[in-house]
Parts: C-alpha cells; structure tokens; sequence
C-alpha cells in the first residue's frame, strides 16, 4: 500500500461494489441480466436487439451531463423510443424479473469473504457508509448482488440505484448529489473502489480515494489514487482511520 499520511477528518465511506465487495464479471453478468429481463418483458421479444439497445444506451446514460430525470426515466423513455416498449411495460416486466428470474443470476457473484468484514471495521469505528455503486440497475438487483455478498443493506446510509440517481460514476455531479444528501464535505468522504477512472473521478471534488488493485479496471491515468491496495490492505488502511464512537 501507498504510504501516505492517514487522513485524520474521514467520517463517511463510499463503497463501490462490483469487484470491490463482489468478484462479478460484468461482461457476463449484464447480459445474462438483460437477457432474463426481456423474456420476463416480453416472451415473444427477441432478446438480442434489446441487450444491444439497453448495452448502447447505457453507455450514453454514462456520460450524460443532463440530470433532468432520474436514470430510472432516462430507461422508460428510451425503451419506448426505441424499442416500442411503454414504460408500465418495462415495469411490469422488472416486477416479475425480481419475482421470479432474479436468483437465477447468483451462480454469478462471488462473494468476498473479506467484504463484510470491511464493512464491520467501518461500523466499529463509527463510520457512516454508501454504498456508490453505479446507478444502472434497480434498487432490488443491487441489494440482490449485496446480499450474494454476504453482507447487509442496512449497514448502509444511502444505496445509489437508478431509482435515486440523476447521473453516473464518473461524473462529479453523481458525487455531487450523495455529498447532498450526507451531512458532511467531499473532504471527510472516503471512496473505495476498482475502477481508475469511475471511482477515482471522486477526488475531483476533494474526496480522499483509495483503490482496490485485487480486480483492478484501469481505465484511464487522469487521476491517482490517494492510497492503493489489496483488500487486506484496504482493511489495515480502515483500522487506521480514527474512531468516531
């Protein structure tokens, strides 16, 4: 690990979660998701098209600037746009998904035996935490993929899900909004994550980072990671901050 100087003003601990708490390969995982969401949509569709329209579309939401609507809206209106799909449609559709098709994606998560103990040494310290994962998916498939974990949503203060968010990671106004709905500053915020780009764009607004290396996506060398590690690391490095209670 980096050695660095223990930021000693930390109160709050952001958490990305695919490939920081969960080993999930997204290349899979998003498809086989997308897939079982179209056949629970519609039986008849052809799931195809609709993976490559919700894949393409998504990686637009990512690097929407507009925050107008939730990213929940921004999909209701581009399945309709593009697909025909009206949106009580869409709903109905992730209704019967979370019912009824939603385990069928837990072979695909690989829980962290680690994790919930990262997220035990947080709470001993008194520690507030969020749960930053990317706001793509609906608030039920990322308490699923938490639980898979092996860990607890109410351990968390806020869990960011396409329901709740206007923008995405890497986008400082994604942070923007969780530092709103928190009751402290960028520079008491620490985020974790594996992601060079997506979850070290924190800093941007003075947030302290630290970087997961276990599943490393190294996406771009515009930012640098305050502090960098294993997940053992990343526990050391949590034992360190000061407690709060």
């Amino acid at each position: 690990m980096t050695a660095k100087t223990i930021p000693q003003e930390i109160t709050t601990v952001l958490f990305d979660l695919d490939g920081t708490l969960i080993n999930v390969d997204m290349h899979k995982f998003v498809p086989a998701y997308l897939e079982h969401l179209a056949s629970c949509i519609d039986p008849q569709m052809p799931p195809r098209p609709f993976i490559d329209q919700m894949i393409r579309r998504t990686i637009e939401l990512l690097d929407s600037d507009d925050g107008r609507q939730t990213n929940e809206q921004f999909y209701w209106q581009v399945i309709e746009q593009d697909l025909g799909i009206p949106a009580q449609q869409f709903r109905d559709g992730l209704d019967h998904f979370f019912r009824y098709n939603m385990e069928l994606l837990s072979p695909l998560v690989q829980p962290l035996p680690l994790a919930a103990k990262l997220i035990q040494r947080c709470r001993e310290k008194g520690l507030e935490l969020v749960l930053a994962t990317n706001p793509v998916f609906p608030r039920a498939l990322v308490e699923a993929r938490l639980n898979w974990g092996g860990m607890k949503t109410e351990d968390f203060s806020l869990i960011t899900s396409f329901e709740n968010s206007r923008y995405c990671k890497p986008n400082p106004h994604y942070f923007e909004d969780i530092l709103a709905q928190l009751t402290c500053s960028a520079e008491q915020c620490l985020m974790v994550g594996n992601d060079t780009e997506h979850d070290l764009s924190a800093s941007h607004l003075g947030m302290t980072t630290f970087l997961v290396d276990t599943w490393l996506i190294d996406r771009s060398p515009q930012f640098v990671a305050d502090f960098r590690g294993s997940h053992l690391d990343l526990f050391r490095f949590l034992g360190q901050l000061p407690a709060l209670s």
